[in-house]
């Protein structure tokens, strides 16, 4: 014979608040860590089209991006200070004020250029390719070193159409 602990009122209400918090925490399905930040990795265009050249002049490293979004409705961010790694530790800090406005993105290119916020762009003046062609992950951090957003991936796993290009917080 089992003793079961009787069901009141209080706890039945406890169990159903518990279970509707876990539903509402659950992971998101994409490949990528939850952060509190307004600023997220919206994509990341890990292999440049065409064959990888990394030459400074004539290269197609700057066709290789990660672009970042202000994801917030009301905040500008200053990216001055926020770090962007990938899985090896190779890594690009904001050196300069670049304000987004809610909504608006920037994309974060390998090779040299003229960084313009009419067009959206800052140039790591590097001209080496920072993400994998076959897996990498992608790590945002704030000014203060806490987490922003992390997004691994794999060219198998997640780009379905194979045009090096992933997108994720569509």
């Amino acid at each position: 014979m089992q003793i079961r602990p009787a069901l009141t009122a209080a706890s039945a209400l406890s169990v159903s608040a518990l279970a509707a918090a876990t539903l509402l925490t659950a992971a998101p399905a994409h490949a990528g860590t939850e952060y509190s930040s307004a600023l997220k990795v919206r994509g990341v265009q890990y292999d440049a089209p065409g064959r990888d050249d990394n030459r400074c002049s004539g290269g197609n490293t700057s066709q290789e991006y990660v672009t970042i979004e202000n994801y917030s409705r009301t905040a500008s961010v200053n990216l001055k200070g926020y770090v962007v790694k990938d899985r090896t530790g190779n890594r690009f800090t904001f050196t300069r004020s670049h304000t987004l406005q809610p909504g608006d993105f920037v994309r974060l290119r390998g090779g040299k250029g003229s960084d313009s916020d009419a067009k959206n762009v800052v140039y790591r003046n590097n001209c080496n390719f920072m993400w994998n062609n076959d897996k990498d992950t992608v790590y945002l951090y704030k000014p203060s070193d806490a987490h922003a957003d992390t997004h691994a991936y794999t060219k198998s796993g997640n780009d379905r159409d194979g045009n090096g290009y992933i997108g994720f917080h569509n």
